[in-house]
């Protein structure tokens, strides 16, 4: 993959750091590339901003300065789970994506009111840690609407609309009202699961499709010790499988659309 891995600012501070930290050792790129196990040309790639900024490059640079997993913590501290950067790395390249949610509506989809209230579900997580990690989900949101934006479909459950008590129904009513939107661009679906679909392979848990431009599937899933990148075929294989049973158990695009405007209707 050739460009960094994160869309937001986390990817250049890194890379900054590493550098920095290369240059103070007097360590030239052909000589951290040998101690961390690239190439120079790769090292100098990634310095560039021109290839992938991956957990293995990070682990390298912590063995070739010996830094005793420094960077490898700081991307941890700076809120972005190292089994989370292949996926984001796979995200923003996609030519298609594919999403089943059964509790939430996916990141991509959320407005930042919405966002937040879901970050902030997370008790043990600071202010800032807050903002940062919504700041981090807007900006992921760019690769729906950039040049060279990938089709996208989504399926949610019905139940994920009517999750609103009065004290949220303000917020869910304008993220449906968003949801609404975004299904009217040509590279976006938004599917609805109806609740009196009681019974089908997705009440397992979400997942997440991403198809690379080489034409390859990777599957991502999370749950609450945080998650897993699926990169195995067969295990790629099980989840398209399970994907297209419950799209095809989703009402059709126009119909969701229809669906998620009588739910906002219902409240005023």
């Amino acid at each position: 993959m050739e460009a960094a891995t994160l869309p937001h600012p986390l990817a250049l501070f890194i890379v900054t750091e590493i550098r920095r930290a290369r240059g103070a050792a007097g360590m030239t790129q052909e000589a951290f590339g040998r101690a961390a196990g690239f190439s120079a040309s790769h090292v100098s790639a990634v310095e560039g901003g021109t290839r992938a900024l991956t957990m293995d490059f990070i682990k390298g640079g912590d063995r070739a300065l010996t830094t005793g997993g420094m960077f490898e913590r700081m991307v941890e501290k700076l809120g972005v789970p190292s089994w989370f950067l292949p996926w984001l790395d796979a995200e923003r390249t996609a030519t298609q994506l594919r999403c089943w949610q059964p509790s939430l509506v996916p990141g991509l989809l959320q407005t930042a009111d919405y966002a937040r209230a879901v970050i902030r579900c997370d008790d043990t997580l600071t202010d800032d840690e807050v903002d940062r990690r919504l700041a981090d989900r807007m900006e992921r949101q760019v690769i729906l609407t950039g040049g060279n934006a990938p089709q996208f479909i989504a399926v949610i459950a019905e139940a994920v609309l009517r999750r609103a008590g009065e004290d949220f129904r303000q917020v869910m009513a304008a993220q449906i009202k968003h949801l609404i939107a975004l299904a009217e661009r040509p590279n976006i679906s938004v599917h609805v699961l109806p609740d009196d679909i009681s019974m089908h392979v997705g009440l397992t848990g979400p997942f997440s499709l991403a198809r690379s431009p080489e034409h390859t599937w990777l599957g991502e899933m999370e749950n609450q010790l945080g998650g897993v990148v699926i990169e195995k075929p067969a295990d790629v294989d099980t989840l398209m499988t399970r994907w297209e049973t419950v799209r095809n158990e989703a009402l059709p695009r126009r119909h969701s659309i229809e669906l998620m405007k009588e739910v906002v209707n219902s409240w005023t």
